[in-house]
């Protein structure tokens, strides 16, 4: 299947789980930033975790389908449509060939998502990924945001793609954490080069989302955390998704996918993952909180993340085998399993 880009909407990218490996080099990570939405979309049509995936914020482009496969919007709801008929998001559809996809805007709470499709984005591998990072212009496509006119192609789908129609995920599994909760964060090493009075002033106060935030980072503005004698330096050391840095101006800045390797502004601590999926979700003008949390609740929401995906690709697989359904096309395909350490070549076919 190929992708024709009518309209590239307000910014859309290539993204994946990002470019591992290559931080001691200079190289960012990148990827996409709402992480729990890519594995998700990927699962429901039986793509690795990580394949490429188009990342849509806030106006979404206009799409023209050539050749024939399936796709998933995975994350807020920003009015995805096939033919002009809405199907929003979290619902997997069939799309033939000449079919048009539109974005009509957002409905409610969230600006981003994934545009997945069965086979995942088929664009050239650079350093194990094919992640857009546009201030280097690395990966993707020709390192940058989409424009129109141009073509991309979808790589090969999972067997039985054909009979996703209308597979969604259940509202049970979507981890995302309610617009109105506050962003919680695993304090760090350096939480002591903050007074008392300045990290408690942290958790207890409301911060503006500034229009200076991007995809590199969330900068708030609010109340002023104050720092200890040891200062607002420290010598440089590597930045995690969802680090919280406090320069000296006492602003916090919350680092997000396309964040430096490394920086020498000290950071009170770190954002959950459903903290960081949450606030990547908020638009400039919008007010967070904060609480502060430990690392085990860090850890339990990387678990309830990787069980919503194993979950997801049960459901799918009991979705596309089922033995009834209303004007589906024949059941066939190929695929290989393994028992007991020796591969089949298996062969179905609906008759």
């Amino acid at each position: 299947m190929e992708l024709t880009i009518k309209k590239a909407g307000m910014l859309t990218s290539v993204q994946d789980l990002g470019r591992w490996g290559y931080q001691s080099s200079g190289v960012p990570v990148a990827g996409a930033m709402d992480l729990p939405a890519l594995k998700l979309g990927n699962a429901m049509l039986g793509n690795p975790e990580g394949a490429a995936a188009l990342e849509v914020t806030l106006l979404g482009p206009e799409i023209e389908i050539k050749g024939g496969g399936a796709a998933v919007f995975a994350g807020a709801d920003l009015g995805f449509s096939v033919n002009g008929r809405a199907v929003g998001s979290w619902r997997a559809v069939v799309l033939q060939d000449g079919d048009i996809i539109t974005f009509t805007g957002p409905k409610g709470a969230g600006c981003r998502g994934c545009l997945c499709f069965a086979g995942g984005v088929d664009v050239p591998v650079v350093m194990n990924s094919r992640t857009t990072y546009m201030r280097a212009k690395i990966g993707g496509l020709d390192g940058r945001a989409l424009k129109s006119g141009d073509v991309i192609k979808v790589g090969e789908p999972a067997t039985l793609w054909r009979r996703l129609e209308g597979f969604r995920l259940p509202a049970e599994l979507n981890p995302a954490v309610t617009a109105e909760e506050p962003l919680a964060i695993i304090t760090g090493l350096q939480q002591d080069a903050f007074t008392e009075e300045g990290r408690k002033l942290l958790f207890a106060s409301e911060y503006l989302i500034t229009a200076e935030s991007d995809r590199m980072g969330c900068r708030l503005e609010g109340p002023k955390i104050e720092h200890s004698d040891k200062g607002a330096d420290i010598v440089s050391d590597g930045i995690p998704l969802g680090a919280v840095q406090i320069p000296g101006h006492g602003m916090p800045i919350i680092m997000l996918a396309d964040r430096q390797t490394t920086g020498g502004y000290t950071k009170i601590g770190v954002l959950t993952p459903l903290s960081v999926e949450a606030l990547v979700q908020k638009m400039p003008g919008m007010k967070v909180r904060f609480r502060e949390a430990g690392l085990s609740e860090g850890e339990a929401e990387q678990r309830k993340i990787a069980e919503a995906v194993k979950r997801v690709n049960t459901l799918r697989l009991s979705y596309v085998s089922r033995s009834q359904q209303v004007s589906s096309p024949p059941l066939s395909g190929r695929f290989k399993i393994t028992l007991n350490g020796k591969t089949y070549e298996i062969t179905c076919e609906e008759i």
